[in-house]
């Protein structure tokens, strides 16, 4: 649907158009309500990671990790946006890729279906602009994620009177399927979770293991400026290298654990294991899980075609390293995820100190759904701490302790604990039983429709 800035008159503006800015966006369309979403991409404007000028592109990993609802945190608040009609997670269902028990999606048709519909409401106009100055009134939402560009950071500092706080995020390479070596390769989830072959495996034996931890942490990386050299790393997106660094079998613990994968071959688990994960409907590319990256290019090549399998890789992508921002919401923002200095501005998505897709979309669900109660004269309690979405934006409006605050990707530990005592096996069976329930009474109570 065409529509003409000079006659589309919205009653909100929502300033960028990754995954919280388009779930914001759609929330508030189906609500009625009016919105002039902005995208700097195709509008002048560009991040140093994004590949393109799609709406929702995803910037590192295709996956939206577990989609277990009963047994992981992440996993019940895809089930509670999707009860709250989220486009985001209808959207990932169309693209969807194989993944075993997580959620991955083909990035591209991802991202276009998302612009397609969004497109496509007649409450919706997006405008590919460049804003560097907030807005002095008029509902708005800043959605611009942890890559926003510097003029208009420099805006979000002028009216907090903080300063930003930073971290590091990195990137993982992509390798194409028809340069991996399956004579030693082979599919496999790790447990035959899923199809139970959703996985690409390269194995290590003890002796190529130590080699390649040694050319990881010898390997030459990419310099920091001079303003970057004491932003910290966000511990759940550490470069490999980093990992490494850490400690000898600090690897095989974490992104190359062999556990529950037998390797054809020799019946057994590896010494350690590479995994990688489709990354596109066609099965053509395929994403190193856990191997994000500030190695400069030619030793990424170099320390990656050491692992078996990979000895004549060919990468669609090499890993790459940038710096994201966020603002200190506990301390900033209301329980309404409003600016506390300017209540007219409501923040959303990575920007706020959440990590991750899903969590970045949650946030900007909740900025819709808020934004169009109070338009409407409403008003709408934050969900019970006892769900998955109530308990993210619990810590990021207030629960966290303000000095200490940094990004974080929904768990169970924020989630309001038990009121009575169950055995360990069956206590995330039971938060998330009772989760379903709180999300339930808090929809009706509030009034919303999903």
């Amino acid at each position: 649907m065409t529509k003409n800035s000079n006659s589309f008159e919205h009653q909100v503006h929502v300033i960028g158009g990754g995954l919280a800015g388009t779930e914001a966006a759609w929330q508030l369309a189906n609500r009625g309500i009016k919105v002039r979403l902005s995208e700097m991409r195709g509008g002048g404007g560009m991040t140093p990671a994004h590949q393109g000028n799609g709406l929702a592109e995803l910037v590192c990993s295709n996956s939206f990790r577990s989609d277990d609802a009963d047994n992981n945190a992440v996993g019940l608040i895809h089930q509670e946006m999707r009860k709250l009609n989220s486009i985001i997670m209808a959207c990932a269902q169309v693209a969807k890729v194989p993944a075993g028990s997580a959620l991955a999606v083909d990035r591209d048709i991802f991202s276009k279906e998302v612009e397609d519909r969004l497109s496509a409401h007649e409450n919706i106009h997006i405008v590919r602009e460049q804003i560097d100055i907030l807005p002095n009134d008029g509902h708005t939402i800043v959605a611009t994620g942890p890559l926003t560009a510097m003029a208009l950071a420099e805006q979000i500092i002028e009216k907090t009177d903080q300063e930003s706080l930073a971290f590091f995020d990195a990137i993982a390479p992509i390798v194409y399927k028809d340069s991996i070596n399956f004579d030693i390769a082979w599919y496999q989830s790790r447990w035959d979770k899923g199809d139970g072959k959703d996985y690409i495996n390269c194995p290590m034996d003890e002796d190529q293991y130590l080699a390649f931890h040694e050319a990881l942490t010898t390997g030459e990386t990419a310099d920091f400026k001079e303003w970057e050299k004491d932003t910290p790393y966000f511990e759940g997106c550490m470069p490999i290298e980093v990992m490494a660094s850490r400690g000898l079998d600090t690897l095989r613990y974490g992104p190359m654990k062999p556990v529950g994968l037998d390797n054809p071959a020799t019946g057994r688990w590896a010494h350690a294991v590479v995994q990688l994960r489709q990354d596109n409907k066609q099965g053509t590319i395929w994403n190193m899980v856990g191997f994000q990256t500030k190695l400069k290019y030619g030793a990424q090549t170099d320390v990656l075609r050491m692992i078996p399998g990979l000895e004549n890789a060919e990468f669609a992508r090499l890993g790459g390293l940038h710096r994201n921002t966020f603002i200190c919401s506990p301390k900033l923002l209301d329980r309404q995820l409003r600016l506390k200095s300017a209540p007219h501005i409501r923040f959303a998505g990575q920007i706020t100190g959440c990590e991750g897709y899903v969590e970045s979309s949650a946030v900007g669900l909740f900025a819709g759904i808020s934004t169009a109660a109070e338009i409407t004269g409403t008003n709408v309690d934050l969900p019970p701490s006892t769900t998955a979405l109530g308990a993210l934006l619990g810590h990021i409006t207030g629960d966290a302790d303000a000095k200490s605050y940094q990004p974080m990707n929904v768990n169970f530990g924020l989630f309001q604990p038990l009121e009575k005592r169950v055995h360990k096996k069956e206590r995330k069976a039971a938060m998330t039983s009772r989760a379903r329930e709180a999300l339930d009474d808090w929809m009706n109570t509030q009034k919303i429709a999903g």
